[in-house]
C-alpha cells in the first residue's frame, strides 16, 4: 500500500484535481488488470491508446487517474492528474512504488544494435565469478543470481521493469546489467530508473520499421545517454563513428574502449582462432574462451566497466579468461564428421558481416562457408536485400529461409531477399522456406573442414507464423541432422 502523493515525486504535473493522500493498491497501465484502489496512469501506446479506457477503469473503482488530457472527465471522489508524458510519468510511478530498486544496486545498461545480450551475459557471469549477487534484465533470460526468470521483451515495461529490481534488491544482489533496447528508450519504459553506469557497443541499420529513419534510431539511443547524472559513466566504443554523438550531451563521466582508436581500455588481437582469442588488454596478455573480433569489443566492453565499477584488472581478466560464450551467440557443434556448425542471432546486416568475416578468418584450408539465413516479418524491409548480399559475398552457398515470418507472407520476405542477390551470386544461392528443410539440406551440402552457419534466431526456441509461436531451436535441429549425418 502507497500514497499516491508519494508515488507521484518526480512526475511533472500539470494540473491535479482532487486528493492526492490517497492510498493506492496498485499502480497499472494496463485497463484490463485495473481493480478497485488502483491507480491507472492511460498510456498513448503504439497500438492501443489508454484514454480510451478511463471509463472503464473508473467502473472497477480506481481511485485515481493520470492521463494527458486536460479535458478527461472523472466523477467526485476519483482524483485526476494531468501530466505532459504519461508513459515517463509511468515510469517514474513505478519506480516510487516499489520504492526506487535502481538506487539499491549498480544498476548498468548496455545499448547499441548489435552485441547487447553477449555484454550483459558476460557481465553477469562476470560478477557472479568475483562473488557478487547480481541480477541480468537481457533478451534470452532475466536473472537473480541463477534463478532464471523468463523475458518476453528485450526492456521490460515499466511496472515488471522495477518489480524485477525490487526483488533483486530484496534477494541482496548489489548489481544488474540490462539490455536497454532502443524501443525502450523512445517509450520511456526506463524512466524513473537510477543508472550507475551505460555502455554503447555500436550502431548499424536496425529497427526502421519502428524508428523510421536512422538518424531517428541514432537519437534514441543517443536519449539514454542524455538523461544519464554526473555521478554515472558512460563507457563508448570509440571505434564506432557513432562514439562522440552519443557523449554530446551527457552529464556522466566519458570513458572509452577501442581496438583501433585511443581509449582508457585498450585492446590488441594477438590470434583469433575456433579455439579462442588471445588479446592483450591495457598491457597484459589474456587468453579468451570467446571467438572473433566482435567478442574482442565485447571483452573491452565487459572490462571497461568492470574496471569502473571499482573492481581489480588483473582479477577482472582472469575472470572473464574463464567465461564462455552467450546462448546462440557464436555457439559451435561438432559433428564426427568435423564439419562445424555454428548458431548466431545475427540478424542485422552489421551482425550477419561480423559473424561471416569472422568465419572468414578462423576458416583452415579449403572448407567452404555454408549459411542459412531468412529475415524476419513485419520488420524492417529495407535490411533484407543487405542480409542477403551479404551472405552472398561470405559463403560458398547460401540458403534463404524462414525467420518468424509473423503474420507476412514468407514469400514476400524471401522476395526482398532475393532483390539484394547480384547476377554472379546467383548460382551459389538456394530458397526453402522450411527452415527445418533448410538446416538438412545445409548439412546435406557439407563436408569434413566445413563450416555451416545458422543465423538469425539464436537463443530463440520458436518460430512465430500468424501469431503463433511454434517450438524450433536452430541448435536442437542442426545437432540432429548432423547425428544422422553421422549414422
Amino acid at each position: 500500500m502507497a500514497v499516491l502523493k508519494d508515488i507521484l515525486y518526480g512526475v511533472s504535473l500539470l494540473e491535479v484535481s482532487g486528493r492526492t493522500d490517497v492510498a493506492i493498491q496498485r499502480v497499472v497501465f494496463d485497463s484490463r488488470k485495473a481493480n478497485s484502489g488502483d491507480v491507472f496512469v492511460a498510456v498513448s501506446g503504439t497500438q492501443v491508446d489508454g484514454h480510451r479506457y478511463i471509463d472503464q477503469v473508473i467502473d472497477k473503482g480506481v481511485v485515481a487517474v493520470v492521463c494527458e488530457n486536460n479535458a478527461v472527465e472523472v466523477p467526485e471522489g476519483v482524483t485526476k492528474v494531468v501530466v505532459d508524458n504519461s508513459a515517463q510519468a509511468l515510469g517514474i510511478m513505478a519506480s516510487n512504488y516499489y520504492d526506487n530498486p535502481s538506487k539499491k544496486l549498480s544498476l548498468v545498461g548496455v545499448t547499441g544494435t548489435n552485441g547487447k545480450t553477449s555484454t550483459v551475459t558476460l557481465l553477469h557471469r562476470l560478477f557472479r565469478v568475483l562473488g557478487y549477487n547480481t541480477g541480468l534484465l537481457s533478451t534470452v533470460e532475466n536473472k537473480i543470481n541463477e534463478q532464471i526468470i523468463p523475458a518476453t521483451h528485450t526492456t521490460p515495461d515499466p511496472i515488471e521493469l522495477n518489480k524485477l529490481l525490487a526483488k533483486m534488491a530484496s534477494e541482496g544482489c548489489t548489481h544488474c546489467f540490462m539490455e536497454v533496447s532502443s524501443h525502450a528508450i523512445v517509450q520511456y519504459r526506463i524512466s524513473g530508473l537510477k543508472f550507475k553506469g551505460g555502455l554503447f557497443t555500436n550502431i548499424s541499420h536496425d529497427h526502421l520499421d519502428y524508428h523510421k529513419t536512422f538518424d531517428e534510431y541514432i537519437k534514441a539511443k543517443k536519449m539514454f545517454f542524455d538523461g544519464m547524472s554526473k555521478s554515472a559513466f558512460a563507457l563508448v566504443n570509440g571505434d564506432d563513428k557513432r562514439a562522440n554523438v552519443m557523449l554530446q550531451n551527457t552529464k556522466a563521466r566519458t570513458n572509452y574502449f577501442a581496438l583501433k582508436t585511443p581509449g582508457e581500455f585498450k585492446g590488441r588481437i594477438i590470434s583469433n582462432t575456433l579455439q579462442g582469442l588471445e588479446m592483450n588488454v591495457n598491457g597484459k596478455d589474456v587468453w579468451f574462451k570467446l571467438i572473433g573480433r566482435f567478442n574482442a569489443y565485447n571483452i573491452l566492453g565487459v572490462y571497461g566497466v568492470a574496471v569502473l565499477l571499482g573492481e581489480d584488472e588483473e582479477e577482472v581478466l582472469t575472470a572473464l579468461s574463464t567465461i564462455e560464450t552467450a546462448r546462440g551467440r557464436f555457439e559451435q557443434v561438432v559433428s564426427a564428421q568435423s564439419i562445424i556448425g555454428i548458431i548466431d542471432y545475427a540478424h542485422t546486416p552489421d551482425a550477419l558481416e561480423n559473424v561471416l568475416t569472422t568465419i572468414a578468418d578462423l576458416k583452415e584450408g579449403e572448407g567452404q562457408v555454408i549459411t542459412v539465413v531468412g529475415c524476419g516479418g513485419d520488420r524492417d524491409r529495407e535490411k533484407r536485400p543487405k542480409m542477403a548480399e551479404i551472405a552472398c559475398k561470405w559463403s560458398d552457398k547460401v540458403i534463404f529461409t524462414n525467420d518468424n515470418p509473423r503474420t507476412e507472407d514468407p514469400q514476400s520476405i524471401l522476395q526482398d531477399m532475393a532483390a539484394g542477390v547480384g547476377p554472379t551470386m546467383v548460382k551459389k544461392t538456394l530458397t526453402m522456406p522450411d527452415r527445418k528443410e533448410a538446416i538438412k539440406m545445409a548439412v546435406a551440402f557439407a563436408n569434413s573442414k566445413d563450416i555451416i552457419l545458422v543465423a538469425g534466431k539464436g537463443h530463440e526456441e520458436y518460430q512465430e507464423v500468424n501469431g503463433v509461436k511454434h517450438h524450433f531451436n536452430d541448435k536442437e535441429e542442426l545437432i540432429n541432422m548432423l547425428n544422422i549425418l553421422q549414422k
